[in-house]
């Protein structure tokens, strides 16, 4: 049987431990409170995180990172991104042999602008072969409730990404498996920021014309940046690119949504956060996306405009304004 950890036991690392353990694997769940591993243990739920879920038997928990560990042929990470280079160096030393760790976070590191496989490589000390990537439109709260959903498994090396989609192949969790680990990765982290912007626009009011140009335009975003970093430009066609945005951009589940929702209505940033029970990634993400673009030279108004309406205090009608009186172009340059 093949066993899996998982590092991280909010809403999204809970349903994914149910899918491994759907799907045959024995998964051990790493929390970082002893009251989620005491209930998941014993009452098989994590009500903090995913209210509803009966996790199947398949499923323990543990607060010791050794020995959720111990054997993993997959180690999945599934922590905010910007806390993942802090928590992998405390797990590293622990980590098993030869394990592949998979990455299901959704954002680029402040500072280094640097993706999530590449933070995973660093610190961990392993080659691209043995990081993977799972992304796709997979809102956690609709997992959880075993709805029909489709996914990317991406490495470097395919016959990687093929063992990673036995893995967690159940009957309503269908994965395809890609090399494209950036295209991906970029897909995933870009969206978020386009679901702020979606967000943002339908708290002030604006229809659909105006959320489907914002998608539309934030998805030529993201395939200029990534072909800038050598993505495979069919991959932002896909689970990983489209589809992703159109669940994030579309879906009262998402927390990038409904974050944008909130400052679109008037709320303050902190005001928003003060709400928002879990990490929104687009929010502090969008500055590092915003920071590889212009390492890349590649122009990314919608991105700035959000990073302006987060960051800088500058107000949703000015932003919309400033964005719509840009130089009019062709629309595929």
């Amino acid at each position: 049987m093949t066993h899996a950890a998982v590092y991280g036991s909010g809403s999204w690392g809970t349903a994914f431990a149910m899918i491994l353990a759907d799907a045959g694997c024995q998964v051990t769940l790493w929390a970082r409170r002893d009251d989620v591993v005491a209930s998941i243990n014993s009452e098989r739920t994590n009500p903090d995180y995913a209210p509803g879920l009966r996790l199947p038997s398949g499923v323990r928990a543990t607060t010791d990172p050794a020995e959720a560990a111990d054997g993993a042929e997959f180690t999945v990470l599934c922590v905010p991104s910007q806390t993942l280079r802090e928590n992998l160096a405390r797990w590293s030393g622990v980590l098993a042999r030869d394990t592949v760790l998979v990455s299901l976070m959704k954002g680029v590191e402040l500072g280094t602008a640097k993706r999530m496989s590449e933070v995973i490589e660093e610190v961990a000390g392993v080659g691209p072969e043995r990081v993977a990537v799972l992304s796709g439109p997979n809102l956690s709260g609709e997992i959880a409730q075993r709805q029909p959903a489709a996914a990317v498994v991406a490495c470097r090396d395919e016959s990687v990404a093929r063992r990673l989609q036995s893995a967690c192949h159940t009957p309503y969790f269908r994965p395809y498996t890609n090399t494209d680990v950036v295209g991906c990765e970029l897909g995933g982290a870009v969206k978020n920021v386009i679901a702020l912007a979606v967000g943002i626009a339908d708290g002030m009011g604006l229809g659909d014309n105006t959320k489907a140009s914002l998608m539309t335009r934030g998805l030529a975003e993201t395939s200029r940046l990534g072909l800038a970093m050598g993505a495979d430009p069919k991959t932002f066609a896909g689970l990983a690119g489209m589809g992703d945005l159109i669940a994030t951009c579309s879906s009262p589940l998402s927390r990038n949504n409904t974050f944008g929702t909130n400052l679109g209505r008037g709320m303050t940033v902190e005001e928003t956060i003060a709400v928002t029970r879990q990490t929104a990634e687009g929010v502090k993400s969008c500055r590092s996306v915003l920071d590889l673009a212009r390492r890349h030279g590649v122009e990314m108004p919608i991105t700035e405009t959000v990073v302006g309406i987060v960051h800088e205090g500058t107000s949703p009608r000015v932003a919309v304004k400033e964005l719509m009186s840009r130089t009019a172009k062709a629309e595929h340059r």
